[in-house]
């Protein structure tokens, strides 16, 4: 058995951790841009999944599943025009889109994401 890897850990959880070659990464939230534009919120979240899989030792082109959480689906249009420019040809992963109430109403979109380090 390998080592499990927690990144940006702290006591409650960790922003992604690694096993047996897989990236598990939690739900990425806009921080900086909550309650913000949509656009803003979702190229942050894009953003912040990008910085993850580079400390997992991974990036977008190894992407498996995505799993998106929408506070509002009027907002799927705004998501896939940033999302279809984010993902790498030809390299998109699995993708469920849901809408769900988020953790916080600021919220427009949460991202889990799931991707392959080695």
């Amino acid at each position: 058995m390998g080592d499990i890897r927690r990144i940006a850990a702290n006591p409650r959880m960790s922003g992604a951790v690694v096993y047996a070659g897989i990236a598990y990464l939690s739900g990425q939230v806009a921080i900086d841009h909550r309650g913000g534009a949509v656009a803003d919120q979702v190229d942050e979240v894009l953003a912040r999944i990008d910085v993850l899989l580079v400390e997992a030792g991974s990036d977008r082109s190894r992407l498996l599943t995505a799993t998106i959480m929408l506070s509002d689906m009027s907002v799927m249009p705004v998501l896939n025009a940033a999302w279809d420019q984010w993902v790498v040809p030809g390299c998109a992963p699995t993708r469920t889109s849901i809408q769900a109430a988020l953790a916080s109403p600021d919220y427009a979109l949460e991202i889990v994401a799931t991707a392959a380090t080695d």
